[in-house]
Protein backbone atom coordinates (compact mmCIF):
# COMPACT_ATOMS: atom_id res chain seq x y z
CA UNK A 1 0.00 0.00 0.00
CA UNK A 2 2.89 2.41 0.94
CA UNK A 3 5.08 1.46 -1.24
CA UNK A 4 7.45 -0.11 1.14
CA UNK A 5 9.86 -3.68 1.07
CA UNK A 6 7.81 -6.42 3.12
CA UNK A 7 9.42 -6.62 6.60
CA UNK A 8 11.72 -9.89 6.89
CA UNK A 9 9.72 -12.44 8.99
CA UNK A 10 11.28 -12.41 13.08
CA UNK A 11 13.52 -14.47 14.07
CA UNK A 12 17.27 -14.64 13.69
CA UNK A 13 19.93 -17.63 14.32
CA UNK A 14 22.09 -16.93 17.31
CA UNK A 15 25.33 -18.71 17.36
CA UNK A 16 26.01 -22.28 17.59
CA UNK A 17 27.17 -23.61 21.03
CA UNK A 18 28.81 -27.01 19.28
CA UNK A 19 28.45 -29.14 16.47
CA UNK A 20 26.34 -32.17 18.48
CA UNK A 21 25.05 -35.01 16.21
CA UNK A 22 21.16 -34.68 15.61
CA UNK A 23 19.88 -38.78 14.27
CA UNK A 24 16.33 -37.65 12.42
CA UNK A 25 15.13 -40.16 9.77
CA UNK A 26 12.47 -39.54 7.96
CA UNK A 27 10.99 -42.86 6.62
CA UNK A 28 8.26 -41.58 4.97
CA UNK A 29 8.90 -38.12 2.98
CA UNK A 30 5.10 -38.58 1.41
CA UNK A 31 4.05 -37.94 4.50
CA UNK A 32 6.56 -35.67 5.65
CA UNK A 33 8.66 -33.43 3.11
CA UNK A 34 10.78 -32.07 5.61
CA UNK A 35 12.14 -31.99 9.37
CA UNK A 36 14.19 -30.09 11.15
CA UNK A 37 15.48 -30.72 14.61
CA UNK A 38 17.78 -29.16 16.54
CA UNK A 39 19.03 -30.02 20.03
CA UNK A 40 19.25 -27.75 22.57
CA UNK A 41 21.08 -28.16 26.56
CA UNK A 42 21.60 -26.79 29.45
CA UNK A 43 18.03 -25.72 29.33
CA UNK A 44 16.14 -24.38 32.43
CA UNK A 45 12.86 -24.57 32.71
CA UNK A 46 10.41 -22.15 34.15
CA UNK A 47 7.92 -19.59 33.45
CA UNK A 48 7.64 -17.48 30.70
CA UNK A 49 7.86 -13.54 30.60
CA UNK A 50 4.54 -11.90 31.34
CA UNK A 51 4.91 -10.34 27.64
CA UNK A 52 5.05 -13.75 26.57
CA UNK A 53 2.47 -14.91 28.80
CA UNK A 54 -0.09 -12.37 27.83
CA UNK A 55 0.13 -12.36 24.00
CA UNK A 56 -0.42 -16.35 24.06
CA UNK A 57 -3.71 -15.50 26.50
CA UNK A 58 -4.80 -12.98 23.86
CA UNK A 59 -4.52 -15.36 21.80
CA UNK A 60 -6.75 -18.02 23.05
CA UNK A 61 -3.29 -19.90 24.40
CA UNK A 62 -2.96 -21.60 28.28
CA UNK A 63 0.68 -20.30 29.04
CA UNK A 64 2.53 -23.22 29.86
CA UNK A 65 6.32 -23.23 30.50
CA UNK A 66 9.22 -21.29 28.65
CA UNK A 67 9.97 -23.73 26.05
CA UNK A 68 6.37 -24.95 25.12
CA UNK A 69 4.94 -21.63 25.09
CA UNK A 70 7.96 -20.41 22.58
CA UNK A 71 6.82 -23.42 20.53
CA UNK A 72 3.43 -22.16 20.84
CA UNK A 73 4.34 -18.20 20.05
CA UNK A 74 6.56 -19.31 16.97
CA UNK A 75 3.49 -21.23 15.79
CA UNK A 76 1.21 -18.11 16.35
CA UNK A 77 3.79 -15.96 14.65
CA UNK A 78 4.61 -17.88 11.24
CA UNK A 79 1.85 -20.14 11.03
CA UNK A 80 4.11 -23.06 11.52
CA UNK A 81 3.01 -25.41 14.10
CA UNK A 82 6.79 -26.65 16.59
CA UNK A 83 6.76 -29.44 19.18
CA UNK A 84 9.14 -29.86 22.28
CA UNK A 85 10.77 -33.26 23.14
CA UNK A 86 12.92 -33.85 25.99
CA UNK A 87 15.83 -34.92 24.17
CA UNK A 88 16.87 -37.22 27.58
CA UNK A 89 13.64 -39.40 27.10
CA UNK A 90 14.23 -40.43 23.81
CA UNK A 91 15.68 -44.05 23.36
CA UNK A 92 19.59 -43.30 21.72
CA UNK A 93 18.16 -39.79 21.13
CA UNK A 94 16.46 -40.41 17.79
CA UNK A 95 13.64 -39.10 16.16
CA UNK A 96 12.08 -41.77 13.35
CA UNK A 97 9.07 -40.71 11.00
CA UNK A 98 7.52 -43.19 9.86
CA UNK A 99 3.69 -44.92 10.01
CA UNK A 100 2.47 -47.02 12.92
CA UNK A 101 2.72 -50.45 13.36
CA UNK A 102 0.20 -52.57 13.44
CA UNK A 103 -1.19 -53.04 17.45
CA UNK A 104 0.57 -50.20 18.29
CA UNK A 105 0.01 -47.47 21.04
CA UNK A 106 0.56 -43.90 22.42
CA UNK A 107 -0.47 -42.40 25.31
CA UNK A 108 -0.77 -38.94 24.46
CA UNK A 109 -1.08 -35.85 26.60
CA UNK A 110 -4.16 -35.60 27.51
CA UNK A 111 -3.67 -38.85 29.39
CA UNK A 112 -5.82 -40.86 26.38
CA UNK A 113 -4.17 -43.81 25.06
CA UNK A 114 -4.76 -43.77 21.84
CA UNK A 115 -5.29 -47.06 19.53
CA UNK A 116 -3.36 -46.36 16.40
CA UNK A 117 -3.63 -47.51 12.78
CA UNK A 118 -1.31 -47.88 10.34
CA UNK A 119 -2.16 -45.09 8.46
CA UNK A 120 -1.16 -42.88 11.06
CA UNK A 121 1.83 -40.87 11.24
CA UNK A 122 4.34 -40.80 13.95
CA UNK A 123 7.56 -39.46 15.09
CA UNK A 124 9.09 -42.32 17.11
CA UNK A 125 12.24 -43.00 19.09
CA UNK A 126 14.63 -45.96 18.36
CA UNK A 127 11.94 -48.66 19.24
CA UNK A 128 8.29 -46.76 19.86
CA UNK A 129 5.96 -44.53 19.35
CA UNK A 130 6.57 -40.82 20.95
CA UNK A 131 3.99 -38.44 18.78
CA UNK A 132 1.14 -38.12 16.91
CA UNK A 133 3.03 -36.17 13.90
CA UNK A 134 1.10 -32.91 13.80
CA UNK A 135 -1.50 -33.28 16.09
CA UNK A 136 -0.09 -33.96 19.67
CA UNK A 137 3.05 -34.76 21.92
CA UNK A 138 3.34 -38.23 23.93
CA UNK A 139 3.35 -38.35 27.70
CA UNK A 140 6.70 -40.11 28.03
CA UNK A 141 8.42 -37.33 25.75
CA UNK A 142 7.25 -34.34 27.64
CA UNK A 143 8.72 -31.37 28.85
CA UNK A 144 9.08 -31.45 32.62
CA UNK A 145 10.17 -29.08 35.25
CA UNK A 146 13.49 -31.55 35.44
CA UNK A 147 14.06 -31.12 31.83
CA UNK A 148 17.57 -29.53 30.52
CA UNK A 149 17.90 -31.38 27.37
CA UNK A 150 15.32 -30.51 24.65
CA UNK A 151 15.07 -31.70 20.95
CA UNK A 152 13.34 -29.22 18.72
CA UNK A 153 11.04 -30.48 15.70
CA UNK A 154 10.18 -28.25 13.32
CA UNK A 155 8.28 -29.78 10.85
CA UNK A 156 6.09 -30.35 7.51
CA UNK A 157 3.38 -32.56 7.22
CA UNK A 158 1.37 -33.43 4.67
CA UNK A 159 -2.46 -32.14 5.06
CA UNK A 160 -4.96 -35.36 4.56
CA UNK A 161 -2.52 -37.77 6.42
CA UNK A 162 -3.02 -35.55 9.18
CA UNK A 163 -6.30 -34.47 8.91
CA UNK A 164 -7.56 -38.57 8.78
CA UNK A 165 -5.74 -39.45 11.64
CA UNK A 166 -7.41 -36.57 14.20
CA UNK A 167 -10.93 -37.05 12.43
CA UNK A 168 -10.61 -40.49 13.23
CA UNK A 169 -9.67 -40.36 16.75
CA UNK A 170 -11.82 -36.99 17.13
CA UNK A 171 -8.67 -35.20 18.39
CA UNK A 172 -8.45 -31.43 17.13
CA UNK A 173 -5.62 -29.15 18.09
CA UNK A 174 -3.69 -25.43 17.07
CA UNK A 175 -1.21 -27.69 15.77
CA UNK A 176 -3.65 -30.05 13.63
CA UNK A 177 -6.22 -27.52 12.04
CA UNK A 178 -2.70 -25.85 10.77
CA UNK A 179 -1.89 -28.68 8.80
CA UNK A 180 -4.86 -29.85 7.57
CA UNK A 181 -5.30 -26.46 5.66
CA UNK A 182 -1.78 -26.72 4.50
CA UNK A 183 2.00 -25.22 5.78
CA UNK A 184 4.55 -24.32 3.64
CA UNK A 185 7.71 -26.29 3.69
CA UNK A 186 9.95 -23.06 3.16
CA UNK A 187 8.71 -21.57 6.20
CA UNK A 188 10.03 -24.50 8.72
CA UNK A 189 13.56 -22.97 8.74
CA UNK A 190 12.44 -19.46 9.44
CA UNK A 191 9.95 -20.98 12.33
CA UNK A 192 12.73 -22.76 13.82
CA UNK A 193 14.86 -19.98 13.70
CA UNK A 194 12.47 -18.04 15.86
CA UNK A 195 12.16 -20.56 18.70
CA UNK A 196 15.86 -21.56 18.68
CA UNK A 197 16.55 -17.40 19.18
CA UNK A 198 13.85 -17.51 22.45
CA UNK A 199 14.46 -20.74 24.05
CA UNK A 200 18.41 -19.11 24.17
CA UNK A 201 17.02 -15.89 25.37
CA UNK A 202 14.31 -17.34 28.17
CA UNK A 203 15.67 -20.55 29.03
CA UNK A 204 19.41 -20.16 28.97
CA UNK A 205 20.11 -22.94 26.85
CA UNK A 206 22.82 -23.68 24.99
CA UNK A 207 22.33 -24.25 20.72
CA UNK A 208 24.61 -27.71 20.25
CA UNK A 209 22.81 -29.10 17.46
CA UNK A 210 20.38 -29.42 14.25
CA UNK A 211 19.93 -30.94 11.36
CA UNK A 212 17.78 -30.72 8.06
CA UNK A 213 16.03 -33.81 6.61
CA UNK A 214 14.21 -33.49 3.39
CA UNK A 215 12.89 -34.48 -0.24
CA UNK A 216 13.12 -32.51 -3.02
CA UNK A 217 10.24 -28.94 -2.08
CA UNK A 218 8.05 -27.71 -4.21
CA UNK A 219 9.13 -25.07 -6.38
CA UNK A 220 7.37 -21.45 -6.47
CA UNK A 221 4.39 -22.12 -8.58
CA UNK A 222 4.18 -19.85 -11.97
CA UNK A 223 0.70 -18.60 -13.04
CA UNK A 224 -0.24 -17.01 -16.21
CA UNK A 225 -1.09 -13.46 -16.50
CA UNK A 226 -2.13 -10.64 -18.26
CA UNK A 227 -3.08 -7.13 -17.21
CA UNK A 228 -5.47 -7.07 -19.64
CA UNK A 229 -7.31 -9.76 -18.00
CA UNK A 230 -7.34 -7.97 -14.55
CA UNK A 231 -8.65 -4.79 -16.03
CA UNK A 232 -11.78 -6.45 -17.90
CA UNK A 233 -12.60 -8.32 -14.71
CA UNK A 234 -12.08 -5.62 -12.39
CA UNK A 235 -13.67 -2.85 -14.15
CA UNK A 236 -10.94 0.10 -13.69
CA UNK A 237 -8.13 -0.01 -15.96
CA UNK A 238 -4.92 0.37 -14.33
CA UNK A 239 -1.13 0.48 -16.23
CA UNK A 240 0.71 -2.90 -16.57
CA UNK A 241 3.70 -1.53 -15.01
CA UNK A 242 1.76 -0.55 -11.98
CA UNK A 243 -0.08 -4.10 -11.34
CA UNK A 244 3.30 -5.69 -11.76
CA UNK A 245 4.84 -3.45 -9.20
CA UNK A 246 1.48 -4.22 -6.96
CA UNK A 247 2.47 -7.51 -7.29
CA UNK A 248 6.41 -7.14 -6.77
CA UNK A 249 5.12 -5.45 -2.86
CA UNK A 250 3.42 -8.72 -2.10
CA UNK A 251 6.34 -10.98 -3.12
CA UNK A 252 5.77 -11.93 -6.74
CA UNK A 253 7.96 -12.08 -9.42
CA UNK A 254 7.04 -10.79 -12.36
CA UNK A 255 8.71 -12.01 -15.95
CA UNK A 256 7.01 -11.34 -18.94
CA UNK A 257 3.43 -12.59 -19.19
CA UNK A 258 4.32 -15.14 -16.15
CA UNK A 259 4.13 -14.30 -12.73
CA UNK A 260 6.14 -16.67 -9.80
CA UNK A 261 4.13 -16.89 -6.63
CA UNK A 262 6.03 -16.67 -3.15
CA UNK A 263 5.97 -20.21 -1.42
CA UNK A 264 3.72 -18.93 1.49
CA UNK A 265 0.93 -18.29 -1.12
CA UNK A 266 1.63 -21.57 -3.23
CA UNK A 267 -2.04 -23.08 -2.46
CA UNK A 268 -4.36 -20.34 -2.32
CA UNK A 269 -3.06 -18.86 -5.49
CA UNK A 270 -2.94 -20.98 -8.55
CA UNK A 271 -4.90 -19.63 -11.50
CA UNK A 272 -4.89 -16.12 -13.15
CA UNK A 273 -7.65 -14.86 -11.29
CA UNK A 274 -6.17 -15.49 -8.14
CA UNK A 275 -3.59 -13.11 -9.53
CA UNK A 276 -6.15 -10.42 -10.71
CA UNK A 277 -7.38 -10.37 -6.98
CA UNK A 278 -4.27 -9.74 -5.59
CA UNK A 279 -4.30 -6.92 -7.89
CA UNK A 280 -7.79 -5.90 -7.43
CA UNK A 281 -7.28 -5.69 -3.59
CA UNK A 282 -5.74 -2.44 -4.11
CA UNK A 283 -8.19 -0.58 -6.41
CA UNK A 284 -11.47 -1.79 -4.59
CA UNK A 285 -11.80 2.01 -3.34
CA UNK A 286 -11.75 3.21 -6.71
CA UNK A 287 -14.55 0.67 -7.64
CA UNK A 288 -17.75 2.78 -8.44
CA UNK A 289 -20.95 2.16 -6.45
CA UNK A 290 -23.26 0.41 -8.65
CA UNK A 291 -26.62 -1.28 -7.58
CA UNK A 292 -28.02 -4.13 -9.63
CA UNK A 293 -31.03 -2.74 -12.13
CA UNK A 294 -34.37 -4.11 -9.75
CA UNK A 295 -36.72 -5.06 -12.79
CA UNK A 296 -39.56 -6.48 -10.41
CA UNK A 297 -39.97 -7.43 -6.84
CA UNK A 298 -42.08 -10.74 -4.88
CA UNK A 299 -42.95 -11.88 -1.63
CA UNK A 300 -43.46 -10.09 1.52
CA UNK A 301 -42.71 -10.99 5.00
CA UNK A 302 -44.18 -13.33 6.91
CA UNK A 303 -45.90 -12.68 10.45
CA UNK A 304 -43.78 -13.83 12.68
CA UNK A 305 -40.69 -11.85 10.06
CA UNK A 306 -42.83 -8.55 10.83
CA UNK A 307 -43.43 -9.10 14.43
CA UNK A 308 -39.60 -10.03 15.09
CA UNK A 309 -38.57 -6.53 13.56
CA UNK A 310 -41.30 -4.89 15.58
CA UNK A 311 -39.97 -6.75 18.40
CA UNK A 312 -36.25 -5.36 17.17
CA UNK A 313 -37.55 -1.58 16.22
CA UNK A 314 -38.73 -1.50 19.90
CA UNK A 315 -36.13 -2.53 21.61
CA UNK A 316 -33.71 -0.30 19.62
CA UNK A 317 -36.30 2.16 20.04
CA UNK A 318 -35.66 2.24 24.50
CA UNK A 319 -32.16 2.37 23.72
CA UNK A 320 -31.37 -1.15 23.73
CA UNK A 321 -27.54 -2.27 21.60
CA UNK A 322 -28.21 -5.85 19.85
CA UNK A 323 -25.48 -8.49 19.80
CA UNK A 324 -24.53 -11.41 18.70
CA UNK A 325 -22.68 -14.51 20.75
CA UNK A 326 -21.55 -17.94 19.98
CA UNK A 327 -24.63 -20.93 20.33
CA UNK A 328 -21.87 -23.14 21.51
CA UNK A 329 -21.02 -23.24 24.74
CA UNK A 330 -18.56 -24.45 27.64
CA UNK A 331 -21.35 -25.55 29.89
CA UNK A 332 -25.65 -25.36 30.06
CA UNK A 333 -27.56 -25.31 33.57
CA UNK A 334 -29.74 -28.40 31.33
CA UNK A 335 -27.93 -31.42 31.81
CA UNK A 336 -29.62 -32.82 29.05
CA UNK A 337 -28.27 -30.33 26.66
CA UNK A 338 -26.84 -31.62 23.09
CA UNK A 339 -23.00 -31.82 23.60
CA UNK A 340 -20.88 -32.12 20.57
CA UNK A 341 -18.39 -35.23 19.77
CA UNK A 342 -16.13 -33.39 18.15
CA UNK A 343 -16.16 -29.44 19.68
CA UNK A 344 -14.16 -26.46 18.09
CA UNK A 345 -12.70 -26.34 21.76
CA UNK A 346 -13.55 -26.90 25.23
CA UNK A 347 -15.22 -23.57 25.39
CA UNK A 348 -17.42 -24.23 22.26
CA UNK A 349 -18.91 -27.92 23.27
CA UNK A 350 -22.77 -27.41 24.16
CA UNK A 351 -25.50 -26.47 22.18
CA UNK A 352 -27.02 -23.71 24.59
CA UNK A 353 -30.95 -24.02 26.11
CA UNK A 354 -31.31 -20.58 27.08
CA UNK A 355 -29.68 -16.97 26.24
CA UNK A 356 -29.46 -15.34 29.96
CA UNK A 357 -25.94 -17.03 30.44
CA UNK A 358 -23.94 -15.32 27.48
CA UNK A 359 -25.88 -12.09 27.74
CA UNK A 360 -24.97 -11.53 30.64
CA UNK A 361 -21.60 -12.07 30.01
CA UNK A 362 -21.63 -9.79 27.07
CA UNK A 363 -22.51 -7.21 29.55
CA UNK A 364 -19.88 -7.90 32.22
CA UNK A 365 -17.64 -7.53 29.47
CA UNK A 366 -18.77 -4.26 28.45
CA UNK A 367 -18.52 -3.19 32.23
CA UNK A 368 -14.60 -4.53 32.20
CA UNK A 369 -14.26 -2.25 29.47
CA UNK A 370 -15.27 0.81 31.25
CA UNK A 371 -18.45 1.24 29.29
CA UNK A 372 -21.74 2.83 30.80
CA UNK A 373 -25.56 2.64 29.92
CA UNK A 374 -24.98 -0.84 29.07
CA UNK A 375 -28.62 -1.96 27.50
CA UNK A 376 -28.31 -5.35 25.25
CA UNK A 377 -30.65 -7.05 23.66
CA UNK A 378 -30.10 -10.69 21.46
CA UNK A 379 -32.34 -12.80 19.42
CA UNK A 380 -31.27 -16.22 18.51
CA UNK A 381 -32.16 -20.01 18.60
CA UNK A 382 -31.62 -22.41 21.59
CA UNK A 383 -31.28 -25.77 21.53
CA UNK A 384 -33.70 -27.81 23.52
CA UNK A 385 -33.58 -31.62 24.17
CA UNK A 386 -35.67 -33.76 22.46
CA UNK A 387 -34.84 -37.13 23.96
CA UNK A 388 -33.47 -38.07 20.14
CA UNK A 389 -30.65 -37.11 18.03
CA UNK A 390 -30.85 -33.83 17.11
CA UNK A 391 -32.52 -30.94 19.33
CA UNK A 392 -35.86 -29.17 19.55
CA UNK A 393 -34.81 -25.38 18.21
CA UNK A 394 -36.99 -22.13 19.43
CA UNK A 395 -36.46 -18.54 18.83
CA UNK A 396 -35.47 -16.69 22.80
CA UNK A 397 -34.82 -12.90 23.53
CA UNK A 398 -32.67 -12.22 26.04
CA UNK A 399 -32.07 -8.95 27.30
CA UNK A 400 -30.08 -7.12 29.95
CA UNK A 401 -30.37 -3.30 31.35
CA UNK A 402 -28.81 -1.11 34.43
CA UNK A 403 -31.77 -0.50 36.58
CA UNK A 404 -33.53 -3.73 38.52
CA UNK A 405 -36.51 -5.47 38.38
CA UNK A 406 -38.63 -2.25 37.78
CA UNK A 407 -36.65 -1.43 34.26
CA UNK A 408 -36.84 -5.09 33.01
CA UNK A 409 -40.71 -5.23 33.96
CA UNK A 410 -41.36 -1.82 32.05
CA UNK A 411 -38.83 -3.28 29.04
CA UNK A 412 -41.64 -6.44 28.90
CA UNK A 413 -44.57 -4.51 29.21
CA UNK A 414 -43.50 -2.28 26.52
CA UNK A 415 -42.83 -5.28 24.50
CA UNK A 416 -46.27 -6.54 25.39
CA UNK A 417 -48.00 -2.92 24.44
CA UNK A 418 -46.33 -2.07 20.95
CA UNK A 419 -47.22 -6.06 20.26
CA UNK A 420 -50.88 -5.52 20.91
CA UNK A 421 -50.15 -8.89 23.32
CA UNK A 422 -50.83 -9.33 27.32
CA UNK A 423 -48.61 -10.78 29.70
CA UNK A 424 -49.26 -12.20 33.36
CA UNK A 425 -46.89 -12.42 35.72
CA UNK A 426 -46.46 -14.70 38.29
CA UNK A 427 -43.81 -14.44 41.39
CA UNK A 428 -40.81 -17.54 40.11
CA UNK A 429 -37.31 -18.37 41.05
CA UNK A 430 -34.38 -18.54 38.72
CA UNK A 431 -30.67 -19.54 39.35
CA UNK A 432 -29.82 -16.65 38.15
CA UNK A 433 -32.06 -13.95 39.43
CA UNK A 434 -32.61 -12.24 42.81
CA UNK A 435 -34.68 -15.04 44.73
CA UNK A 436 -37.35 -12.09 45.52
CA UNK A 437 -37.48 -10.36 42.40
CA UNK A 438 -37.69 -12.46 39.58
CA UNK A 439 -41.00 -13.33 37.89
CA UNK A 440 -42.30 -15.73 34.86
CA UNK A 441 -44.55 -15.20 32.52
CA UNK A 442 -46.28 -17.55 29.62
CA UNK A 443 -43.54 -16.63 27.70
CA UNK A 444 -40.41 -16.85 30.29
CA UNK A 445 -38.88 -15.03 33.10
CA UNK A 446 -38.21 -11.72 34.15
CA UNK A 447 -36.50 -10.13 36.90
CA UNK A 448 -33.45 -8.37 38.76
CA UNK A 449 -30.20 -10.21 38.46
CA UNK A 450 -28.57 -11.85 41.51
CA UNK A 451 -26.10 -9.84 43.23
CA UNK A 452 -23.66 -12.17 42.80
CA UNK A 453 -23.26 -12.23 39.14
CA UNK A 454 -22.71 -8.81 38.45
CA UNK A 455 -22.35 -5.47 40.70
CA UNK A 456 -25.07 -3.24 40.48
CA UNK A 457 -28.92 -3.69 39.99
CA UNK A 458 -29.39 -5.00 36.30
CA UNK A 459 -32.68 -6.07 34.61
CA UNK A 460 -32.67 -9.20 32.90
CA UNK A 461 -35.35 -10.94 30.88
CA UNK A 462 -35.64 -14.03 28.55
CA UNK A 463 -38.67 -14.95 26.33
CA UNK A 464 -39.73 -17.85 23.99
CA UNK A 465 -40.19 -15.41 20.78
CA UNK A 466 -42.42 -17.81 19.33
CA UNK A 467 -44.51 -17.77 22.73
CA UNK A 468 -44.24 -14.63 22.98
CA UNK A 469 -45.94 -13.69 18.95
CA UNK A 470 -48.51 -16.32 20.15
CA UNK A 471 -50.20 -13.98 22.57
CA UNK A 472 -50.36 -11.17 19.53
CA UNK A 473 -53.67 -10.73 19.18
CA UNK A 474 -54.82 -10.02 15.17
CA UNK A 475 -56.51 -8.73 13.68
CA UNK A 476 -56.47 -5.60 16.03
CA UNK A 477 -59.91 -4.50 17.18
CA UNK A 478 -60.10 -0.77 18.05
CA UNK A 479 -62.83 0.73 20.31
CA UNK A 480 -64.44 4.17 19.68
CA UNK A 481 -63.33 6.46 21.71
CA UNK A 482 -65.18 7.41 25.31
CA UNK A 483 -66.20 10.97 25.17
CA UNK A 484 -67.44 10.96 28.50
CA UNK A 485 -65.02 11.33 31.20
CA UNK A 486 -63.66 8.79 34.26
CA UNK A 487 -63.91 8.05 37.57
CA UNK A 488 -60.25 7.90 39.30
CA UNK A 489 -60.55 5.69 42.62
CA UNK A 490 -57.55 4.14 44.53
CA UNK A 491 -57.63 0.92 46.44
CA UNK A 492 -55.77 -0.66 48.44
CA UNK A 493 -55.57 -4.76 50.08
CA UNK A 494 -53.89 -6.30 52.82
CA UNK A 495 -53.65 -10.18 51.42
CA UNK A 496 -51.64 -13.33 51.40
CA UNK A 497 -48.10 -12.40 50.05
CA UNK A 498 -48.40 -15.29 47.39
CA UNK A 499 -51.38 -13.26 45.65
CA UNK A 500 -50.00 -12.53 42.57
CA UNK A 501 -50.87 -8.78 41.77
CA UNK A 502 -51.83 -9.51 38.05
CA UNK A 503 -54.77 -12.06 39.53
CA UNK A 504 -55.98 -9.29 41.42
CA UNK A 505 -56.18 -6.71 38.80
CA UNK A 506 -58.00 -9.60 36.37
CA UNK A 507 -60.89 -9.88 38.65
CA UNK A 508 -61.25 -6.05 39.44
CA UNK A 509 -61.47 -6.06 35.95
CA UNK A 510 -64.08 -8.31 35.50
CA UNK A 511 -66.28 -7.11 38.47
CA UNK A 512 -67.49 -4.67 36.44
CA UNK A 513 -68.04 -3.74 32.71
CA UNK A 514 -67.22 0.11 33.59
CA UNK A 515 -63.42 -0.73 35.04
CA UNK A 516 -61.72 0.39 32.19
CA UNK A 517 -58.40 0.44 33.61
CA UNK A 518 -56.58 -0.93 36.52
CA UNK A 519 -53.01 0.23 37.52
CA UNK A 520 -50.71 -0.77 39.59
CA UNK A 521 -49.72 1.69 42.94
CA UNK A 522 -47.61 -0.50 45.69
CA UNK A 523 -46.81 -3.32 47.04
CA UNK A 524 -46.16 -3.12 50.75
CA UNK A 525 -44.72 -5.60 53.52
CA UNK A 526 -43.68 -4.62 56.88
CA UNK A 527 -45.37 -2.90 59.97
CA UNK A 528 -48.29 -2.60 60.54
CA UNK A 529 -49.37 -5.31 57.99
CA UNK A 530 -48.91 -8.78 59.64
CA UNK A 531 -46.27 -11.42 58.45
CA UNK A 532 -46.92 -13.70 55.73
CA UNK A 533 -49.41 -10.59 54.14
CA UNK A 534 -48.77 -7.50 51.94
CA UNK A 535 -50.35 -4.38 51.18
CA UNK A 536 -51.53 -4.18 47.62
CA UNK A 537 -52.32 -0.59 46.13
CA UNK A 538 -53.43 -0.15 43.18
CA UNK A 539 -55.85 2.53 41.17
CA UNK A 540 -59.45 2.00 38.95
CA UNK A 541 -60.91 4.26 36.21
CA UNK A 542 -64.75 3.46 36.15
CA UNK A 543 -66.30 5.13 32.74
CA UNK A 544 -69.47 4.68 30.52
CA UNK A 545 -69.88 4.89 26.65
CA UNK A 546 -73.63 5.81 27.12
CA UNK A 547 -73.10 8.11 30.02
CA UNK A 548 -71.40 10.96 32.79
CA UNK A 549 -70.67 8.48 35.65
CA UNK A 550 -71.90 9.60 38.88
CA UNK A 551 -70.82 9.63 42.61
CA UNK A 552 -73.18 7.13 43.15
CA UNK A 553 -72.45 5.43 40.30
CA UNK A 554 -69.06 5.43 41.04
CA UNK A 555 -69.70 4.22 44.91
CA UNK A 556 -72.21 1.14 43.35
CA UNK A 557 -69.20 0.17 40.76
CA UNK A 558 -66.54 0.56 43.55
CA UNK A 559 -68.07 -1.60 45.81
CA UNK A 560 -68.77 -3.98 43.30
CA UNK A 561 -65.32 -4.32 42.99
CA UNK A 562 -64.30 -4.80 46.61
CA UNK A 563 -66.42 -7.53 47.18
CA UNK A 564 -65.17 -9.44 44.51
CA UNK A 565 -61.79 -9.29 45.51
CA UNK A 566 -62.55 -10.16 49.28
CA UNK A 567 -64.29 -12.76 48.02
CA UNK A 568 -61.92 -14.26 45.69
CA UNK A 569 -58.88 -13.82 47.50
CA UNK A 570 -59.78 -13.29 51.49
CA UNK A 571 -58.47 -9.61 51.24
CA UNK A 572 -59.36 -7.12 53.35
CA UNK A 573 -59.82 -3.43 52.83
CA UNK A 574 -57.51 -1.08 54.26
CA UNK A 575 -58.79 2.05 55.80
Amino acid sequence: IYDLELSPPPGRDPGVAGDGPVDVRVEDFDGCPRYIGRLFRGVQIGPSPAWLRTRLSDAGMRPISNVVDVTNYAMLALGNPLHAFDSAKLHEGRIVVRRARKGEQLRTLDGVMRELEETDLMIADADRAVALAGIMGGEETEIGDATTDVLLEAANFEPYAIFRTSERLRLRTEGSNRWEKGVDPHVAPQAAALATELIVELAGARWTGDVDVHADLPPRPVVRFRPERADALVGLETPAAEQHALLGRLGFDVDGDTVSVPTWRARDVTREVDVVEEVARFQLGEVPYTLPLRRAMFGRLARDQRLRRRVEDILTGLGFAEVYTPSLVEEDPDRGALRLNEPISVELAVLRTTLMPSIVDAARRNVQLGNERISLFEIARVYESSGGKLPVERIHLAAITEGGYPRAKGVADALARGLHAELRFVADKHPLLHPKRAARTGAGVVGELHPTQLEGEWGVLELDLGLLLDEVREPIAYHDVLAYPAVRQELAFVLDVDVPAADVFEAARDAAPEVRDVRFLSDYRGDPIPAGKKSLAFSLAFQSPERTLTDEDAASLRARVIETIERSFGAELRG
